[in-house]
């Protein structure tokens, strides 16, 4: 697989239900989640069912943009509830893989699933139109300091120290919950 995106924006919450704040660049700590995000400090709306694979969550510019063109919805970045927005990226094709946004490492654990929850905070009749394209779920394995117009791209697992990828899949991934 061979591309090179972007990251578009940087949002986090301190608690739950919050609204998201923009950062101009995010601290990122691997087998953590992003530094004052509700998620790294255990106080976000699903922190009672924590995986690995949720430290960080991404979604795809171009289904912002979908939204909008296919279902008249409009959804902004700071709406979506994801940490990163991308450009570029396809996302759906990271589950079990490894991949680079700036100087951190990544690893794609699951499809992100739309919820209600997200439906009622925003107001807008997003559930349906995000089924598999509500973004990626992810672990850092390689923390670092990420920000908006940081290079993403994938990582051949054979190129990263080999301690760190075994360590990394001794958790496998979460599986995605079914969407009725």
């Amino acid at each position: 697989m061979t591309f090179e995106g972007q990251v578009t924006s940087i949002h986090i919450a301190p608690v739950g239900s919050a609204p998201m704040q923009p950062l101009e660049a995010a601290t990122l700590i691997a087998g953590y989640g992003i530094e004052g995000d509700r998620y790294a400090l255990g106080v976000g709306h699903y922190s009672s069912r924590p995986h690995l694979d949720r430290q960080v969550t991404l979604i795809e510019v171009e289904t912002l943009e979908a939204l909008r063109r296919d279902h008249d919805v409009d959804l902004l970045p700071v709406e979506h509830r994801r940490n990163i927005t991308t450009v570029g990226v396809p996302l759906n094709h990271l589950v079990g893989a490894y991949f680079a946004v700036g100087s951190c490492v990544f690893y794609g654990g699951r499809l992100n699933v739309p919820c209600a929850y997200l439906e009622g905070l925003v107001a807008k009749r997003v559930f349906r139109p995000l089924v598999h394209r509500s973004g990626l779920n992810a672990r850092i394995v390689l923390g670092g300091t990420v920000a908006p117009g940081d290079v993403i791209r994938p990582i051949d697992r054979a190129d990263l120290d080999s301690g760190l990828v075994a360590d990394n899949e001794q958790t496998p991934v979460e599986p995605a919950p079914e969407v009725i």
